[in-house]
Protein backbone atom coordinates (compact mmCIF):
# COMPACT_ATOMS: atom_id res chain seq x y z
CA UNK A 1 0.00 0.00 0.00
CA UNK A 2 1.26 3.57 -0.62
CA UNK A 3 3.26 5.23 2.12
CA UNK A 4 3.47 8.75 0.71
CA UNK A 5 2.53 11.68 2.93
CA UNK A 6 -1.17 12.56 2.76
CA UNK A 7 -2.25 15.12 0.20
CA UNK A 8 -5.01 17.01 1.98
CA UNK A 9 -6.83 20.26 1.35
CA UNK A 10 -5.12 23.37 2.73
CA UNK A 11 -8.33 24.67 4.30
CA UNK A 12 -9.77 22.44 7.05
CA UNK A 13 -13.47 21.66 6.76
CA UNK A 14 -15.89 23.53 8.99
CA UNK A 15 -16.79 21.56 12.11
CA UNK A 16 -19.59 19.02 11.74
CA UNK A 17 -21.14 20.47 8.57
CA UNK A 18 -23.33 17.94 6.73
CA UNK A 19 -24.29 18.23 3.07
CA UNK A 20 -27.42 16.26 2.11
CA UNK A 21 -27.86 15.81 -1.63
CA UNK A 22 -31.55 15.65 -2.39
CA UNK A 23 -34.17 16.34 -5.04
CA UNK A 24 -37.55 14.74 -5.57
CA UNK A 25 -36.35 14.09 -9.13
CA UNK A 26 -34.48 11.15 -7.59
CA UNK A 27 -37.85 9.40 -7.57
CA UNK A 28 -37.65 9.24 -11.38
CA UNK A 29 -35.19 6.36 -10.98
CA UNK A 30 -38.08 3.92 -11.20
CA UNK A 31 -37.96 0.44 -12.71
CA UNK A 32 -41.73 -0.03 -12.37
CA UNK A 33 -44.33 -1.04 -9.84
CA UNK A 34 -43.32 -4.72 -9.72
CA UNK A 35 -39.62 -4.01 -9.18
CA UNK A 36 -38.21 -4.40 -5.66
CA UNK A 37 -36.24 -1.13 -5.82
CA UNK A 38 -39.20 1.16 -5.31
CA UNK A 39 -38.58 4.91 -5.13
CA UNK A 40 -41.04 4.93 -2.22
CA UNK A 41 -38.09 4.06 -0.01
CA UNK A 42 -36.42 7.38 -0.83
CA UNK A 43 -39.63 9.37 -0.49
CA UNK A 44 -40.35 7.89 2.94
CA UNK A 45 -36.76 8.40 4.09
CA UNK A 46 -36.75 12.10 3.31
CA UNK A 47 -40.25 12.51 4.72
CA UNK A 48 -39.04 10.99 8.00
CA UNK A 49 -35.90 13.16 7.97
CA UNK A 50 -38.02 16.28 7.53
CA UNK A 51 -40.63 15.30 10.13
CA UNK A 52 -37.86 14.78 12.66
CA UNK A 53 -36.36 18.17 11.86
CA UNK A 54 -33.02 16.72 10.82
CA UNK A 55 -32.83 18.53 7.48
CA UNK A 56 -32.66 21.26 6.64
CA UNK A 57 -31.41 22.31 10.06
CA UNK A 58 -28.45 23.94 11.73
CA UNK A 59 -25.38 22.18 10.43
CA UNK A 60 -27.28 20.21 7.78
CA UNK A 61 -27.62 21.81 4.36
CA UNK A 62 -29.82 20.34 1.63
CA UNK A 63 -28.30 20.75 -1.83
CA UNK A 64 -30.02 19.96 -5.12
CA UNK A 65 -27.74 17.86 -7.31
CA UNK A 66 -27.03 18.33 -10.99
CA UNK A 67 -27.04 15.72 -13.75
CA UNK A 68 -23.52 14.49 -14.40
CA UNK A 69 -22.05 15.15 -17.83
CA UNK A 70 -21.17 12.28 -20.14
CA UNK A 71 -17.52 13.21 -19.64
CA UNK A 72 -17.85 12.80 -15.87
CA UNK A 73 -19.66 9.47 -16.18
CA UNK A 74 -16.96 8.31 -18.62
CA UNK A 75 -14.43 8.44 -15.78
CA UNK A 76 -15.98 5.07 -14.84
CA UNK A 77 -18.14 3.94 -17.78
CA UNK A 78 -17.40 3.24 -21.42
CA UNK A 79 -18.66 5.92 -23.84
CA UNK A 80 -20.45 3.31 -25.95
CA UNK A 81 -22.39 2.14 -22.90
CA UNK A 82 -23.36 5.70 -21.97
CA UNK A 83 -24.59 6.17 -25.54
CA UNK A 84 -26.65 2.98 -25.24
CA UNK A 85 -28.27 4.19 -22.02
CA UNK A 86 -29.09 7.48 -23.71
CA UNK A 87 -30.61 5.61 -26.65
CA UNK A 88 -32.93 3.41 -24.57
CA UNK A 89 -33.94 6.48 -22.59
CA UNK A 90 -35.26 7.87 -25.85
CA UNK A 91 -37.11 4.68 -26.79
CA UNK A 92 -34.52 2.52 -28.58
CA UNK A 93 -34.69 -1.25 -28.25
CA UNK A 94 -32.45 -2.25 -25.32
CA UNK A 95 -29.42 -4.49 -25.73
CA UNK A 96 -29.62 -7.11 -23.00
CA UNK A 97 -25.92 -7.91 -23.46
CA UNK A 98 -25.38 -4.50 -21.86
CA UNK A 99 -27.65 -5.38 -18.95
CA UNK A 100 -30.38 -3.10 -20.28
CA UNK A 101 -33.96 -4.32 -20.60
CA UNK A 102 -33.37 -7.27 -18.29
CA UNK A 103 -35.49 -8.35 -15.34
CA UNK A 104 -33.07 -6.65 -12.97
CA UNK A 105 -32.65 -3.49 -15.03
CA UNK A 106 -35.73 -2.86 -17.17
CA UNK A 107 -35.60 0.36 -19.15
CA UNK A 108 -37.74 3.36 -18.35
CA UNK A 109 -38.17 6.83 -19.87
CA UNK A 110 -35.30 9.23 -19.16
CA UNK A 111 -33.24 6.41 -17.64
CA UNK A 112 -30.02 8.23 -18.51
CA UNK A 113 -31.05 11.48 -16.83
CA UNK A 114 -32.29 9.74 -13.68
CA UNK A 115 -29.14 7.65 -13.39
CA UNK A 116 -26.80 10.54 -14.22
CA UNK A 117 -28.46 12.67 -11.55
CA UNK A 118 -27.65 10.09 -8.87
CA UNK A 119 -24.10 9.81 -10.21
CA UNK A 120 -23.73 13.59 -10.22
CA UNK A 121 -24.95 13.83 -6.64
CA UNK A 122 -22.35 11.39 -5.35
CA UNK A 123 -19.60 13.18 -7.25
CA UNK A 124 -20.79 16.47 -5.74
CA UNK A 125 -20.74 14.88 -2.28
CA UNK A 126 -17.16 13.73 -2.79
CA UNK A 127 -16.02 17.09 -4.11
CA UNK A 128 -17.65 18.96 -1.21
CA UNK A 129 -15.98 16.79 1.41
CA UNK A 130 -12.56 16.93 -0.21
CA UNK A 131 -12.66 20.69 -0.81
CA UNK A 132 -13.73 21.38 2.76
CA UNK A 133 -17.17 22.72 1.86
CA UNK A 134 -18.59 20.03 4.17
CA UNK A 135 -17.23 17.59 6.72
CA UNK A 136 -19.72 14.86 5.78
CA UNK A 137 -21.93 14.47 2.70
CA UNK A 138 -24.81 12.06 2.14
CA UNK A 139 -26.62 10.81 -0.96
CA UNK A 140 -29.25 8.28 0.09
CA UNK A 141 -30.23 7.75 -3.56
CA UNK A 142 -26.68 6.61 -4.35
CA UNK A 143 -24.71 3.46 -3.73
CA UNK A 144 -25.33 1.80 -7.13
CA UNK A 145 -22.32 -0.42 -6.64
CA UNK A 146 -23.01 -3.21 -9.16
CA UNK A 147 -22.88 -1.21 -12.41
CA UNK A 148 -19.92 -2.24 -14.58
CA UNK A 149 -17.91 -0.11 -17.01
CA UNK A 150 -19.90 -1.40 -19.97
CA UNK A 151 -23.10 -2.81 -18.49
CA UNK A 152 -25.93 -2.32 -16.04
CA UNK A 153 -26.24 -4.93 -13.30
CA UNK A 154 -28.19 -5.59 -10.12
CA UNK A 155 -30.58 -2.60 -10.33
CA UNK A 156 -27.62 -0.27 -11.04
CA UNK A 157 -27.19 1.72 -14.25
CA UNK A 158 -24.31 4.08 -13.44
CA UNK A 159 -21.92 3.31 -10.61
CA UNK A 160 -22.06 6.51 -8.55
CA UNK A 161 -20.09 4.93 -5.70
CA UNK A 162 -17.14 4.34 -8.01
CA UNK A 163 -17.74 7.80 -9.44
CA UNK A 164 -17.39 9.36 -5.99
CA UNK A 165 -14.10 7.55 -5.38
CA UNK A 166 -12.83 8.58 -8.82
CA UNK A 167 -13.75 12.21 -8.15
CA UNK A 168 -11.74 12.16 -4.92
CA UNK A 169 -8.71 10.76 -6.75
CA UNK A 170 -9.10 13.30 -9.55
CA UNK A 171 -9.23 16.07 -6.96
CA UNK A 172 -5.97 14.95 -5.35
CA UNK A 173 -6.74 12.29 -2.75
CA UNK A 174 -3.97 9.71 -2.45
CA UNK A 175 -5.70 7.17 -0.20
CA UNK A 176 -9.45 6.55 -0.32
CA UNK A 177 -11.22 3.83 1.67
CA UNK A 178 -14.49 2.48 0.31
CA UNK A 179 -16.62 0.65 2.90
CA UNK A 180 -19.57 -1.39 1.59
CA UNK A 181 -22.12 -2.62 4.16
CA UNK A 182 -24.67 -3.96 1.64
CA UNK A 183 -25.72 -7.61 1.80
CA UNK A 184 -24.38 -7.98 -1.75
CA UNK A 185 -20.71 -7.71 -2.71
CA UNK A 186 -19.63 -4.29 -3.93
CA UNK A 187 -18.29 -5.83 -7.12
CA UNK A 188 -18.44 -2.84 -9.46
CA UNK A 189 -16.44 -0.60 -7.16
CA UNK A 190 -13.87 -3.27 -6.41
CA UNK A 191 -13.41 -3.95 -10.13
CA UNK A 192 -12.93 -0.25 -10.88
CA UNK A 193 -10.04 0.06 -8.42
CA UNK A 194 -8.62 -3.42 -7.91
CA UNK A 195 -5.33 -2.37 -9.50
CA UNK A 196 -5.14 1.05 -7.87
CA UNK A 197 -3.09 1.07 -4.64
CA UNK A 198 -4.63 4.43 -3.73
CA UNK A 199 -7.98 2.75 -3.00
CA UNK A 200 -8.90 0.17 -0.38
CA UNK A 201 -12.28 -1.50 -0.88
CA UNK A 202 -13.90 -3.29 2.05
CA UNK A 203 -17.11 -5.25 1.53
CA UNK A 204 -19.09 -7.27 4.08
CA UNK A 205 -21.75 -9.39 2.41
CA UNK A 206 -23.51 -12.72 2.29
CA UNK A 207 -21.44 -15.66 1.08
CA UNK A 208 -21.24 -15.25 -2.72
CA UNK A 209 -21.99 -18.93 -3.26
CA UNK A 210 -25.49 -18.16 -1.97
CA UNK A 211 -26.25 -14.66 -3.29
CA UNK A 212 -25.84 -12.34 -6.27
CA UNK A 213 -23.39 -11.32 -7.71
CA UNK A 214 -21.40 -14.45 -6.84
CA UNK A 215 -18.14 -12.61 -6.16
CA UNK A 216 -16.28 -11.32 -3.14
CA UNK A 217 -14.59 -14.35 -1.60
CA UNK A 218 -12.09 -13.86 1.20
CA UNK A 219 -9.28 -14.71 -1.21
CA UNK A 220 -10.23 -11.81 -3.51
CA UNK A 221 -7.65 -9.33 -2.24
CA UNK A 222 -7.03 -7.00 -5.18
CA UNK A 223 -5.43 -7.07 -8.59
CA UNK A 224 -1.81 -7.72 -9.50
CA UNK A 225 -1.13 -3.99 -9.50
CA UNK A 226 -2.42 -3.50 -5.95
CA UNK A 227 -2.31 -6.62 -3.78
CA UNK A 228 -4.19 -6.01 -0.57
CA UNK A 229 -6.41 -3.33 -2.09
CA UNK A 230 -9.58 -5.40 -1.52
CA UNK A 231 -10.86 -6.86 1.74
CA UNK A 232 -13.87 -9.16 1.39
CA UNK A 233 -15.80 -10.44 4.39
CA UNK A 234 -18.21 -13.10 3.16
CA UNK A 235 -20.62 -14.20 5.87
CA UNK A 236 -22.79 -17.31 6.17
CA UNK A 237 -26.49 -16.98 5.41
CA UNK A 238 -28.59 -16.36 8.52
CA UNK A 239 -25.82 -14.38 10.22
CA UNK A 240 -27.62 -12.32 12.86
CA UNK A 241 -27.04 -8.77 14.08
CA UNK A 242 -24.55 -9.77 16.78
CA UNK A 243 -22.56 -11.95 14.39
CA UNK A 244 -22.55 -9.25 11.70
CA UNK A 245 -21.15 -6.68 14.11
CA UNK A 246 -18.61 -9.17 15.49
CA UNK A 247 -17.35 -9.81 11.96
CA UNK A 248 -17.09 -6.14 11.00
CA UNK A 249 -15.39 -5.26 14.28
CA UNK A 250 -12.86 -8.05 13.69
CA UNK A 251 -11.77 -6.69 10.31
CA UNK A 252 -12.82 -3.15 9.36
CA UNK A 253 -11.06 -0.97 11.96
CA UNK A 254 -7.81 -2.93 11.64
CA UNK A 255 -7.81 -2.70 7.84
CA UNK A 256 -8.61 1.01 7.78
CA UNK A 257 -6.04 1.91 10.41
CA UNK A 258 -3.39 0.01 8.48
CA UNK A 259 -4.33 1.71 5.21
CA UNK A 260 -4.65 5.18 6.81
CA UNK A 261 -7.14 6.74 4.37
CA UNK A 262 -7.56 10.47 3.88
CA UNK A 263 -11.29 10.09 3.23
CA UNK A 264 -13.94 7.37 3.57
CA UNK A 265 -16.75 6.64 1.13
CA UNK A 266 -19.31 4.25 2.62
CA UNK A 267 -22.28 2.45 1.13
CA UNK A 268 -25.10 1.76 3.59
CA UNK A 269 -27.22 -0.77 1.80
CA UNK A 270 -29.58 -2.06 4.48
CA UNK A 271 -30.68 -5.26 2.75
CA UNK A 272 -28.86 -7.32 5.37
CA UNK A 273 -31.90 -6.75 7.60
CA UNK A 274 -33.89 -9.79 8.67
CA UNK A 275 -37.03 -8.37 7.03
CA UNK A 276 -35.39 -7.82 3.65
CA UNK A 277 -36.74 -10.13 0.93
CA UNK A 278 -33.55 -10.30 -1.16
CA UNK A 279 -30.93 -11.62 1.27
CA UNK A 280 -30.62 -14.31 3.91
CA UNK A 281 -28.83 -12.24 6.53
CA UNK A 282 -30.63 -11.37 9.75
CA UNK A 283 -29.32 -8.07 11.00
CA UNK A 284 -31.31 -5.19 12.48
CA UNK A 285 -31.64 -1.42 12.19
CA UNK A 286 -29.79 -1.15 15.49
CA UNK A 287 -26.82 -3.09 14.10
CA UNK A 288 -26.82 -1.05 10.90
CA UNK A 289 -26.77 2.15 12.94
CA UNK A 290 -23.89 0.80 15.01
CA UNK A 291 -21.92 0.13 11.84
CA UNK A 292 -22.60 3.71 10.70
CA UNK A 293 -21.32 4.96 14.06
CA UNK A 294 -18.12 2.97 13.58
CA UNK A 295 -17.54 4.36 10.09
CA UNK A 296 -18.19 7.87 11.38
CA UNK A 297 -15.76 7.41 14.26
CA UNK A 298 -13.10 6.04 11.93
CA UNK A 299 -13.58 9.03 9.62
CA UNK A 300 -12.82 11.36 12.53
CA UNK A 301 -9.98 9.22 13.84
CA UNK A 302 -8.23 8.75 10.50
CA UNK A 303 -9.49 11.32 8.00
CA UNK A 304 -10.17 14.57 9.80
CA UNK A 305 -13.85 13.68 9.58
CA UNK A 306 -13.98 13.46 5.77
CA UNK A 307 -16.86 11.06 5.09
CA UNK A 308 -19.14 10.48 2.10
CA UNK A 309 -22.14 8.24 2.89
CA UNK A 310 -24.34 6.66 0.23
CA UNK A 311 -27.51 4.58 0.23
CA UNK A 312 -27.62 1.28 -1.64
CA UNK A 313 -29.75 -1.84 -1.45
CA UNK A 314 -32.75 -2.15 0.80
CA UNK A 315 -36.06 -3.67 -0.23
CA UNK A 316 -38.08 -3.63 2.97
CA UNK A 317 -38.98 -0.19 1.71
CA UNK A 318 -41.30 0.89 4.54
CA UNK A 319 -40.29 -1.07 7.62
CA UNK A 320 -36.49 -0.79 7.32
CA UNK A 321 -35.02 1.62 4.76
CA UNK A 322 -36.36 4.93 6.11
CA UNK A 323 -35.25 4.09 9.65
CA UNK A 324 -31.80 2.86 8.62
CA UNK A 325 -30.95 5.84 6.42
CA UNK A 326 -32.45 8.43 8.73
CA UNK A 327 -30.16 6.90 11.32
CA UNK A 328 -27.15 7.48 9.06
CA UNK A 329 -28.04 11.16 8.69
CA UNK A 330 -28.65 11.56 12.43
CA UNK A 331 -25.25 10.01 13.10
CA UNK A 332 -23.51 12.28 10.58
CA UNK A 333 -25.20 15.30 12.16
CA UNK A 334 -24.12 14.19 15.66
CA UNK A 335 -27.78 14.14 16.66
CA UNK A 336 -28.47 10.63 17.98
CA UNK A 337 -32.05 9.95 18.96
CA UNK A 338 -32.81 10.32 22.65
CA UNK A 339 -34.47 7.32 24.32
CA UNK A 340 -38.17 7.33 23.58
CA UNK A 341 -37.99 9.71 20.60
CA UNK A 342 -41.36 9.07 18.92
CA UNK A 343 -41.77 8.23 15.29
CA UNK A 344 -43.66 11.29 13.99
CA UNK A 345 -47.38 10.39 14.00
CA UNK A 346 -48.06 11.90 10.57
CA UNK A 347 -45.23 9.91 9.01
CA UNK A 348 -46.25 6.73 10.79
CA UNK A 349 -49.86 7.08 9.64
CA UNK A 350 -48.80 7.54 6.03
CA UNK A 351 -46.30 4.68 6.12
CA UNK A 352 -48.71 2.32 7.86
CA UNK A 353 -51.06 2.61 4.88
CA UNK A 354 -48.34 1.02 2.74
CA UNK A 355 -47.60 -2.06 4.82
CA UNK A 356 -49.23 -4.71 6.95
CA UNK A 357 -46.13 -4.83 9.16
CA UNK A 358 -46.34 -3.23 12.57
CA UNK A 359 -44.18 -0.12 12.50
CA UNK A 360 -42.09 0.99 15.47
CA UNK A 361 -43.37 3.82 17.64
CA UNK A 362 -39.96 5.18 18.66
CA UNK A 363 -36.74 6.00 16.81
CA UNK A 364 -34.34 4.44 19.29
CA UNK A 365 -33.32 0.78 19.32
CA UNK A 366 -31.37 -0.96 22.08
CA UNK A 367 -27.69 -1.56 21.38
CA UNK A 368 -26.80 -4.97 19.98
CA UNK A 369 -24.56 -6.94 22.30
CA UNK A 370 -21.87 -9.01 20.60
CA UNK A 371 -18.68 -10.81 21.53
CA UNK A 372 -15.70 -8.86 20.20
CA UNK A 373 -13.05 -10.79 18.28
CA UNK A 374 -10.62 -10.12 21.12
CA UNK A 375 -12.76 -12.42 23.28
CA UNK A 376 -11.49 -15.37 21.27
CA UNK A 377 -11.82 -17.25 17.97
CA UNK A 378 -13.84 -20.45 17.86
CA UNK A 379 -12.99 -22.58 14.79
CA UNK A 380 -16.09 -24.65 15.42
CA UNK A 381 -18.31 -21.68 14.55
CA UNK A 382 -18.98 -21.05 10.84
CA UNK A 383 -19.03 -17.27 11.28
CA UNK A 384 -15.64 -17.29 13.00
CA UNK A 385 -14.16 -19.42 10.24
CA UNK A 386 -15.39 -16.91 7.67
CA UNK A 387 -13.88 -14.00 9.59
CA UNK A 388 -10.57 -15.79 10.04
CA UNK A 389 -10.47 -16.60 6.32
CA UNK A 390 -10.66 -12.88 5.56
CA UNK A 391 -8.07 -11.96 8.15
CA UNK A 392 -5.71 -14.68 6.90
CA UNK A 393 -6.05 -13.62 3.26
CA UNK A 394 -6.03 -9.84 3.60
CA UNK A 395 -4.19 -8.89 6.78
CA UNK A 396 -0.66 -9.94 5.76
CA UNK A 397 -0.98 -7.80 2.62
CA UNK A 398 -1.80 -4.84 4.86
CA UNK A 399 1.11 -5.54 7.19
CA UNK A 400 -1.15 -7.01 9.89
CA UNK A 401 -0.94 -10.21 11.90
CA UNK A 402 -4.11 -12.22 11.14
CA UNK A 403 -3.93 -13.96 14.50
CA UNK A 404 -3.99 -10.83 16.68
Amino acid sequence: MPDAAPSVPDVPPPPETVRLLWTYDFLDYDFGIEHPMSPVRLDLTIALVRELGLAPSEGVTVVEPVIASDETIARIHEPAYIAAVRAVSAGAVPDESLGLGTQDDPVFPAMHEASARIYGASCDAAAAVWSGAATHAINVAGGMHHAMPGAAAGFCVYNDAAGAVRRLLDDGAQRVAYVDLDAHHGDGVELAFRDDPRVLTFSVHQNPMTLFPGTGFATDTGGPGAPGSAVNLALPPRTDAAGWLRAIDAVLPHALRAFAPEVIVSQHGCDSHRFDPLSDLRTSVAAQRTAAVWVHELAHELCGGRWVALGGGGYAVVRVVPFAWTGVLAEAAHRPFAPGTPVPPAWRARAQEMTEDVLPTTMDWPDVEFAPWSAGYDPGVELDRAVQATRSAAFPLLGLDPHH
